[in-house]
């Protein structure tokens, strides 16, 4: 208000009509003019005043019968407003309104019970009783916890407790339970407070002992009921609970248990509900709070709301501070309750939990006895839940699972530094590692696992240079990760607070011990040793003793020793050669025929083949080097740059496996690349292989000439090439020539393994030399001779003949590298030698490529498909290389032409696949070479098989698109296009493929072959389009052409006056690519392009 009374007589003469009126005419109008009076006095006059205006008040209300809602309810929010703007200093004004509001809450038949009134009554009387508590002075309102006040105290909190646990209204229920925290003298609201000492503390204690069952017991009601109340209920009612249970249970109060006064006898039968707090009723009561607070915890520990959680935290902090000696068999759960919030997912409970657990864990580094029995209890406590852990991570929820393991990480980090003493305990030590062997036991019955192949990750990383894909464990007995990330933090924990020593070599002989626990004693191992290098960990107590740098060294030293061994490094990870070879001899004898037989047949089902492992065992296997793999990571990082003292023994065995075939392990050994690099200091994978290639390189060339006992060394070598650049090229040209020296002494044996490596060294040469020549067609070779100044015919006539006769195979086994056929002038002897030492020198990466392809000449008749792929790409590969030296590359087109040619016509289908590719490839720069043995020993049986195979796919399912049949026909029709451009064949060929290709113009043959069916024709008007408009309108012609001139005959094409067909909207796709101009005289609808007058003169 702008202006209020402070004088108490004009104050008292303002309300005294309003007061004696309302006396008068009890009505809900006189009490709202009262209420609106009030606000014009001021707090100091109101106070002076304030008996005289609570009695009409008062006196309403003790009006004997039934009252409206509405009055009893402005009555109420009128004294409100006075009790929270003055002082309540007479104890029997406030013993009587404390009965007075009860009453009003109370039901007028049954006493016990709350009245059925409205919401927004018991909402005002609660207000009001609320603000009565905070205005009693201290010296009145410790008359309320007085022996005598004992029935009455009880009635207010029974009702109070009954609003909070039975009332609908989540407001009332909140209202209720403040009133009660009130009521002990226990509310934090933001108004201020009565001070309690020492002594009226143990007062308040004393008394409200006699309340405490029936406080706890409704008050558990209310936090274990229904959700659906909200979370400020809960949190009001854990704040009562807690708050309580500590002012009636507190170590300090009850450290004189004979200090208890006994009630006097004048009392009578009220002396009977006093409660004498003796050891006994202490013992007693806390194991029935134990059995409360165990309910409350499995309720609210997974809560959905954080603020719950977060009192919860509170709860479990403040009982564990005030009452841990009282409730000495609630400790376990309070501690269980306090640590499963360690890794909460909001972060202020994750923060106020770190917090607590720290205030806590110092405590319990004191050297009194009490401290070390609770380090007693947190020591027995983690024994019991490791020997339970695995129970409950076969019987739990994920979410139970994540609590039970949030509480054993909670135990670590109050035991901090007392983990070094727990873990010397040799049972402790023994059960805590069982159950962790038990917890992370994988899944490895997934048959993809075994199954998966590397062959594309090099593929993937080349130009990226990313990080592969994070490796996701299945485990046996949890699916959500963030289980495997508190696990993984709990391992780091006892690295952190353990001895290194005794940890490493503990597990190291579990590791030794069982091969079921072996994959699980190598993850706590990488786990371990990244906690004792301090990465990893958070909110950690200062341990006693740091390891040193040397000290983990050894340790990282001992275990990549032991991962690296024969018997732990090189497992079986994929099924036999004796199965592969099954599997071939059936792929062979499939009934998937190559072009020559017109692959028309239906193959049969292979049949399951016999493996000399079990899918369990590999898959077991793959996980193991995975997990090792990892290890190498953290060891890297747990070193940081001291790693590189041990690069030496570690690099080359990650090498060798991130050239593995199995998908998994290829990963894994990538990661702990990037790991290693990173942890070292390398930018990138390429500087740490350069940096490190001459002890790899050396290792390998020594590993070669021992390829029975090493035969992953060639391995090395794939990933070497995969992640390097052109200044490893220097280095490897011995090793080159190793790896062939190899090959041509086994080729039965070892062929598949160097393909591979011979694979990746051209796909790095390709990439480290690209190719800047393309071959240019026919028209912008024309042009481009039409813009030279002056044309050199005789070399023009030379250059041709020379094509011709290799295309014919005369002199192809000469030397190709005289670019000038003329005799040269007599030279002197010493010249001539020194011109034929520069003429025969080669590129270093040219020559690699010209011996490589020497090679896949012998091996593209291997009788096995999987190798006969592998050598047709890396032929494609050296195709690309040479394609700037074509005196090199001529000469070896011409001796793997026949081989070549068998794989396009007499073999598999996927063979087929592959070398139509490499035809592809090879006519971008061999056109004058191959045009002629293509027209008579290719194109013919490429255009019967694609005649014979149209019909079948003109009427099958959509099922078709998944055969290898239609895989073929859709290479072939998007190369053929292209193909004949390229080596600009005649018009018999061309004919011939134009009519081979015309039916897959038809709508009914599948829409990928209908689209390269197109690009065909576009090829090939561009090579003739004049021809190929004629072509088209004989099929479909939309459009008649009248003449110029009436002496001129008429056009006639067979295409005109067609219905629309099955090839109609394919030729008009094409005839739309003709920019030619177009005539006016159409019949059916918009003209396309057709020729110019004089064209169309000529055909009469």
């Amino acid at each position: 208000m702008d202006h209020q009374i402070d004088n108490a007589k004009l104050a008292f003469a303002y309300l005294r009509p309003a007061c004696v009126l309302l006396t008068r005419e009890p009505t809900v109008g006189n009490v709202e003019r009262l209420s609106t009076q009030l606000r014009h006095v001021n707090d100091g006059t109101l106070q002076q005043l304030q008996d005289y205006v609570l009695f009409p008040l008062r006196f309403v209300l003790k009006i004997p019968g039934p009252k409206q809602d509405g009055l009893v309810q402005a009555l109420t929010e009128a004294m409100a407003y006075i009790l929270e703007n003055t002082c309540v200093q007479c104890w029997q004004t406030l013993r009587d309104l404390l009965s007075e509001l009860c009453l009003c809450l109370c039901s007028p038949t049954d006493p016990g019970k709350p009245a059925p009134a409205s919401e927004e009554l018991k909402t005002a009387v609660l207000r009001c009783l609320d603000a009565l508590l905070h205005a009693a002075y201290g010296d009145v309102v410790f008359k309320l916890f007085e022996p005598t006040m004992l029935p009455g105290l009880g009635a207010a909190i029974s009702l109070l407790l009954a609003l909070g646990e039975q009332e609908k209204s989540r407001t009332v229920q909140a209202a209720a339970l403040k009133c009660l925290q009130a009521l002990t003298l226990q509310c934090d609201c933001s108004l201020d407070h009565v001070s309690v000492g020492q002594f009226e503390r143990r007062t308040l204690g004393s008394t409200m002992a006699s309340f405490l069952p029936g406080i706890t017991i409704a008050v558990s009601r209310v936090i274990t009921g229904d959700m659906r109340h909200g979370h400020a209920v809960t949190v009001r009612a854990i704040k009562v609970w807690f708050k309580t249970v500590a002012l009636v249970m507190a170590d300090d109060q009850l450290q004189d248990a004979g200090g208890e006064e006994k009630p006097p006898s004048e009392l009578g039968r009220v002396g009977e509900l006093v409660v004498q707090r003796t050891p006994d009723w202490v013992r007693n009561t806390a194991g029935r709070l134990a059995l409360l607070l165990k309910n409350i915890i499995s309720c609210t520990s997974a809560h959905q709301h954080w603020r719950v959680r977060l009192e919860m935290v509170n709860l479990s902090h403040h009982l564990l501070a005030n009452c841990k000696s009282s409730l000495g068999e609630c400790v376990g759960l309070l501690l269980e309750a306090l640590v499963g919030a360690v890794n909460d997912t909001e972060t202020t409970v994750r923060v106020r939990c770190e917090a607590a657990l720290m205030e806590v864990g110092r405590r319990c580094q004191n050297s009194d006895g009490n401290n070390l029995a609770f380090t007693d209890v947190l020591s027995e406590n983690l024994h019991s839940l490791a020997t339970s852990l695995p129970r409950l991570m076969r019987t739990s929820d994920d979410q139970r699972k994540m609590f039970v393991l949030n509480v054993f990480l909670g135990y670590l980090k109050i035991l901090g530094p007392q983990v070094i003493s727990v873990l010397n305990s040799a049972a402790h030590l023994q059960r805590v590692t069982k159950a962790l062997m038990q917890v992370l036991e994988l899944d490895v019955t997934d048959v993809r696992i075994v199954e998966e192949r590397s062959s594309i990750l090099t593929e993937e990383t080349e130009v990226g240079h990313h990080r592969a894909h994070a490796l996701r464990k299945h485990f046996l007995y949890f699916t959500d990760e963030r289980i495997f990330a508190v696990v993984k933090e709990i391992c780091r924990m006892l690295g952190y607070y353990g001895n290194v020593y005794l940890l490493v070599d503990h597990l190291m002989d579990v590791f030794k011990e069982s091969s079921v626990y072996r994959k699980q004693a190598a993850m706590v191992l990488n786990e371990v040793i990244t906690g004792a290098a301090g990465i990893g960990v958070t909110g950690c107590q200062k341990r006693q003793a740091v390891p040193s740098q040397e000290d983990l060294k050894l340790a990282v030293e001992s275990i990549i020793e032991e991962y690296t061994s024969l018997s732990h490094w090189h497992l079986s990870t994929r099924i036999s050669e004796e199965s592969e070879s099954g599997e071939q001899e059936q792929l062979s004898q499939s009934s998937l025929l190559s072009i020559s037989n017109g692959f028309e047949g239906k193959g049969n089902p292979f049949q399951a083949v016999r493996k000399s492992s079990t899918i369990h065992e590999l898959n077991s296997n793959i996980w193991q080097i995975c997990v090792q793999l990892e290890g190498m990571g953290c060891f890297a990082h747990a070193l940081g740059m001291d790693f590189r003292l041990i690069l030496m023994t570690s690099l080359y065995p990650v090498l060798e496996k991130a050239g593995d075939e199995t998908l998994l392990i290829s990963q894994a050994a990538l990661n702990a690349m990037w790991d290693i690099s990173q942890a070292c200091g390398y930018a990138s994978l390429k500087e740490l292989i350069n940096e490190n290639a001459d002890y790899l390189l050396n290792n390998v060339s020594l590993n070669l000439q021992r390829l029975g006992v090493n035969p992953q060394a060639p391995r090395v070598l794939t990933t070497m090439f995969s992640h390097s650049d052109s200044s490893l090229l220097p280095l490897v040209g011995d090793i080159v020539q190793d790896v062939l020296l190899a090959l041509d002494m086994s080729y039965d044996e070892t062929s598949p393994l160097f393909c591979t490596v011979l694979h990746s060294l051209m796909k790095a040469l390709a990439r480290w030399f690209p190719s800047g020549v393309r071959i240019t067609n026919k028209n912008t070779g024309s042009k481009k001779v039409c813009e030279q100044d002056q044309l050199n015919l005789q070399q023009f006539i030379l250059d041709y003949h020379r094509q011709k006769e290799l295309a014919e195979g005369i002199g192809a086994e000469e030397d190709m590298g005289t670019e000038n056929p003329e005799i040269p002038p007599m030279m002197d002897p010493d010249e001539d030698m020194a011109g034929l030492d520069v003429k025969a020198e080669l590129p270093a990466h040219v020559a690699i490529a010209k011996e490589v392809m020497e090679r896949c000449v012998h091996l593209l008749s291997d009788p096995r498909l999987r190798l006969r792929l592998k050598v047709l790409e890396v032929l494609e590969l050296c195709v690309c290389v040479l394609s700037e030296q074509e005196n090199e590359l001529l000469p070896m087109a011409h001796r793997c032409w026949p081989a070549l040619l068998l794989r396009l016509t007499a073999d598999d289908p996927l063979a087929v696949l592959q070398a139509f590719k490499v035809l592809c490839t090879l006519g971008e720069t061999s056109r004058d070479f191959l045009r002629n043995r293509v027209s008579k020993e290719v194109l013919p049986k490429l255009t019967a098989s694609l005649s014979k195979q149209a019909p079948v796919s003109a009427r099958t399912s959509p099922v078709y698109s998944h055969t290898l049949a239609y895989k073929l026909q859709l290479a072939v029709l998007q190369g053929l296009g292209s193909l004949c451009l390229r080596l600009d064949l005649g018009d018999m060929d061309l004919d011939a493929v134009t009519e081979a290709c015309l039916p897959y113009l038809s709508c009914r043959q599948p829409p990928q072959l209908q689209e390269a069916c197109l690009s065909v024709f576009r090829h090939l008007i561009e090579m003739d389009p004049d021809a190929f408009w004629f072509t088209l309108n004989e099929l479909y012609c939309p459009t008649s052409y009248s003449p110029p001139h009436p002496d001129l005959q008429r056009v006639e094409l067979s295409g005109m006056g067609l219905q629309r067909n099955e090839y109609t909207d394919n030729v008009l796709k094409l005839l739309e690519d003709f920019s030619l101009p177009q005539d006016t005289s159409s019949t059916d609808g918009p003209s396309p392009n057709c020729p110019s007058q004089a064209e169309t003169g000529t055909l009469n």
